[in-house]
């Protein structure tokens, strides 16, 4: 009878723990869990076609996942998760071609380089009384 009443225990309180975890408690709260490289924009356009392999690991950090199949590609991943929910999901694959950066895919890509402007060519004439003006 005993063993009966241990073994009836046991079920009832294994079910109950096991549905508090199907059910959820409600007001808890769920910290925000932030995984892998954090990938900006900033250090995206610092990346140049051409660079070695040390310098993009110097600009980005150390791959998430380095394939030891395809080792002229590195994925980085920056992930935030609020328990089961994704918040965020950033992307970056760079690809190498003879140990020089070759490509950039994913969700960002470098911004190209803004051309410096021209300088005048025809600049205006000095006023009078100036230094300029007694040069000419």
């Amino acid at each position: 009878m005993r063993t009966l009443l241990v073994s009836l225990f046991c079920a009832i309180t294994l079910s109950s723990i096991s549905a508090c975890g199907f059910v959820g408690f409600p007001g808890v709260y769920r910290i925000n869990v932030e995984q892998g490289n954090i990938i900006d924009q900033e250090k995206v356009d610092k990346l140049k076609i051409g660079m070695s392999r040390r310098q993009v690991r110097f600009i980005l950090g150390t791959p998430m996942l380095e394939d030891s199949f395809n080792t002229d590609r590195w994925d980085y991943t920056h992930t935030i998760r609020n328990g089961k929910n994704s918040l965020l999901n950033e992307n970056l694959v760079v690809y190498f071609e003879d140990e020089k950066l070759s490509r950039i895919e994913g969700d960002f890509t470098p911004t190209p380089d803004e051309p410096e402007p021209e300088p005048e060519t025809n600049p205006e004439p000095a006023a009078e009384g100036t230094l300029e003006a007694a040069l000419q």
